[in-house]
């Protein structure tokens, strides 16, 4: 999902139709895909730039069509897949506009714990503590960071029906998330990524996950309200940003009584 350079060509997969400018031929292969695929990638770096806000309108097809000198028809290509991508969502005689996680259908798109009864439960966030540390190696590795580098380490409980369910270790750039601390926390309602976007201006836009099976310390147990060595679900998910830059790191431990992990494969 990384942007396209500034400079950029827009090779025509319609040439009768597209006829868009050709500023810089030399250039890299991304000039050699499907039209549509450069202007999602033109989109995309719009949206990294900050030039339309979570909530807030993009221009009509019209206009964007008139900006990059493509046709209609290329540009709903491009805005269909990030609506499929959840990146921009459509609205029926309104327009389109960009994602945000204060939507609800949006809201819980990376958190992937279902309820066994499919009833959705009322949920809960408590936080156990905010800190900023130097961050560990692997952690450091996986946030594109230096070793040392300062981190925020966030621990909460997340709870379902008043049960305690997910321990989350929540780790983020210190230089990007300056000022976030336990009692800035305490002092606002919104979901975490809801909270990003607002204060900090970071989008979460995809992530991936590894997931394992472990079994619960004293520690967890305790936090999680179970005996010690009751089976969890282990789920490491990164989160990264427009141009695919890493933001978080969050390895979260799962209790799955009641419920279970769902995902779509495309």
């Amino acid at each position: 999902m990384s942007g396209f350079a500034h400079h950029y060509s827009l090779m025509s997969d319609s040439p009768q139709q597209d006829r868009g400018p050709v500023p810089d031929r030399s250039a890299s292969s991304a000039a050699f895909s499907p039209l549509y695929q450069q202007i999602k990638g033109l989109l995309l770096q719009s949206l990294d730039r900050g030039e339309w806000k979570p909530g807030e309108a993009i221009p009509s097809e019209l206009d964007l069509a008139a900006r990059f000198q493509v046709s209609q028809g290329t540009v709903r290509k491009a805005i269909d897949e990030l609506a499929a991508d959840n990146l921009l969502l459509r609205r029926q005689g309104k327009g389109t506009f960009v994602a945000t996680h204060h939507e609800a259908r949006v809201r819980f798109r990376f958190l992937r714990l279902t309820p066994d009864d499919g009833q959705p439960p009322v949920s809960g966030s408590r936080i156990l503590d905010c800190r900023r540390v130097k961050a560990p190696a692997d952690i450091a590795a996986l946030l594109d960071l230096r070793n040392g580098e300062a981190v925020v380490n966030m621990r909460r409980v997340l709870s379902f029906d008043n049960a305690p369910t997910i321990l989350d270790d929540i780790w983020l750039p210190g230089s990007v998330f300056k000022g976030l601390t336990a009692e800035f926390l305490a002092s606002c309602r919104s979901p975490l990524y809801a909270l990003f976007e607002t204060e900090f201006g970071v989008s979460m836009v995809r992530a991936e996950e590894k997931i394992k099976a472990v079994s619960a310390s004293g520690e967890q147990a305790e936090l999680l309200h179970v005996a010690p060595g009751t089976s969890l679900l282990r789920v490491e998910r990164v989160s990264y940003t427009y141009g695919d830059r890493p933001m978080e790191v969050r390895r979260g431990l799962y209790l799955t009584e009641r419920f279970h992990y769902r995902n779509s494969l495309n």
